[in-house]
């Protein structure tokens, strides 16, 4: 065959080098995996294994099967089935093991039964960024993302899910029952056929109701109102898409605006972020070392007692403001219409009248207190754009303060949330992009967030090599 570029004959002989090192280049990333493991203190991050039995068979080192998990997760091998094929063909991981080949039971049992040192060494890592110094921006995005859970939607249950299933399954049986009575209504095989075939139906129907009705018993004893079968701590989220929501977990991620490197991880059950904002930001200051940092988040994050725990602590929050208010589809002012006046504590409205604090009465218990102006709203020849009711009156929180400090912030700073999107949104799409169109791997909240850490550790890897390259690094480490 000519002009075309020819493969060698099979049969050819051929000198192979002599060892393994010779497959591995210097600037190979299997080499910072290696140096990083072997300067890792495993026993004091608390992995099992690490004294071997006097009698039986002896084990596998627990690095040797870190390492396993560590490069399949850098060259998007998740599977225990898949890594235990790898290691008996991959030359880069038979240069990281020595040529052992644990079978996958054994790869599978490593990560279940060692989530906190694998979610420490995660930790670990992100404090050998701090010692590069490559943390020295204090700018921080935070955002969550839902990932799918092994439980499929089918097998979650909540109480609008069972009443939408039950009018299902009723109109079905009513579908099958008129079918039923037309086939009955005819002769020949082909009708006692296609009857015998409805009834079977008609009686899976029956049992899939029966079943409902337990699981909505179940569902009413539940603490959270949700029952997921597969993933017991899998739940129903919300997602963008109209009927599109996924049954997972909430995955949050603090990621430092300079190098995009993610300081710090959680994964929750929880559909919402409102609750997020405070853990995450301390968890990211106390990752990356630095006492003052600002830290951006979406509107999902708005939550007055949120940026109040922040008060004090070092950690200045810009998060935008929900704007909630129906008035403005009505063509009423809101409440951003109105201006506060710190010093003298009133608010000045649309048509320049000063609204006062009421008195609080005896009984009020909540941290409100409200403003309004007695007379002006009378006669006020904007009253029609304002308010349907006898007075308008402007709530106020206790410590909105808090929040007005931190819209100054956001007006200073206007770029605040086109920083944020490109900063903590990339790294979401690059490990979806990682695992593929699957979901998580294990079950129950604890060791999804061993994987997540796995996930975590190998993305700021790549993130390391990519800033300083593998020598570098690998120097790093040893020092």
């Amino acid at each position: 065959m000519h002009r075309f570029i020819d493969g060698e004959d099979r049969m050819q002989q051929t000198l192979l080098p002599h060892s393994l090192e010779d497959y591995v280049g210097e600037e190979n990333p299997v080499r910072v995996i290696e140096v990083f493991i072997d300067e890792l203190d495993l026993a004091a991050l608390g992995f099992a294994g690490m004294t071997p039995a006097a009698t039986g068979r002896p084990a596998y080192h627990p690095s040797t099967l870190l390492k396993i998990y560590l490069y399949g997760y850098l060259n998007r091998v998740q599977s225990s089935r898949r890594l235990e094929r790898e290691t008996q063909r991959n030359i880069e991981l038979m240069w990281l093991t020595g040529r052992l080949m644990p079978d996958f039971k054994t790869i599978a049992d490593f990560r279940k039964d060692n989530g906190p040192a694998i979610r420490a060494t995660c930790r670990q890592f992100v404090m050998l960024c701090r010692q590069l110094d490559l943390f020295c921006e204090t700018v921080i995005a935070i955002d969550g993302s839902r990932f799918k859970a092994v439980n499929t939607r089918d097998k979650n249950y909540t109480h609008g899910a069972i009443e939408r299933r039950m009018e299902q399954v009723e109109a079905s049986i009513a579908r099958y029952l008129s079918a039923l009575d037309t086939a009955d209504r005819q002769e020949g095989e082909v009708a006692e056929a296609k009857s015998a075939r409805l009834k079977d139906k008609l009686a899976r129907l029956k049992q899939q109701m029966q079943h409902l009705r337990e699981m909505e018993i179940a569902v009413q004893a539940a603490p959270d109102r949700q029952i997921s079968l597969t993933d017991p701590d899998a739940r129903a989220m919300a997602t963008s898409g109209k009927g599109t929501g996924i049954v997972g977990y909430n995955v949050q991620t603090a990621v430092e605006a300079e190098h995009h490197l993610i300081v710090a991880h959680e994964v929750t059950n929880q559909g919402h972020d409102r609750s997020q904002l405070a853990p995450m930001a301390l968890k990211a200051q106390e990752a990356t070392g630095n006492k003052e940092i600002t830290v951006l988040a979406d509107r999902g994050y708005f939550s007055g007692d949120q940026v109040l725990s922040c008060e004090g602590t070092g950690v200045a929050p810009i998060v935008p403001k929900t704007l909630t208010s129906s008035g403005t589809k009505r063509g009423f002012f809101t409440r951003q219409d109105f201006i506060y006046d710190a010093e003298h504590d009133h608010y000045t409205c649309p048509a320049g009248a000063k609204l006062t604090k009421a008195k609080r009465r005896a009984d009020h218990t909540e941290d409100l207190d409200f403003y309004r102006h007695l007379s002006a709203c009378f006669t006020c020849p904007l009253k029609s754009r304002c308010t349907p009711t006898k007075l308008r009156r402007i709530k106020r929180w206790v410590n909105e303060d808090v929040l007005d400090r931190m819209q100054d912030r956001l007006d200073r700073m206007p770029q605040a949330m086109g920083v944020r999107r490109q900063t903590v949104e990339h790294p979401f799409g690059t490990l979806k992009a990682w695992m593929g169109a699957t979901h998580f791997l294990t079950r129950t909240l604890d060791k999804v967030r061993t994987e997540m850490s796995l996930h975590v550790l190998a993305y700021n890897i790549k993130r390391v090599i990519a800033i300083i390259g593998v020598g570098p690094l690998m120097a790093a480490i040893r020092t």
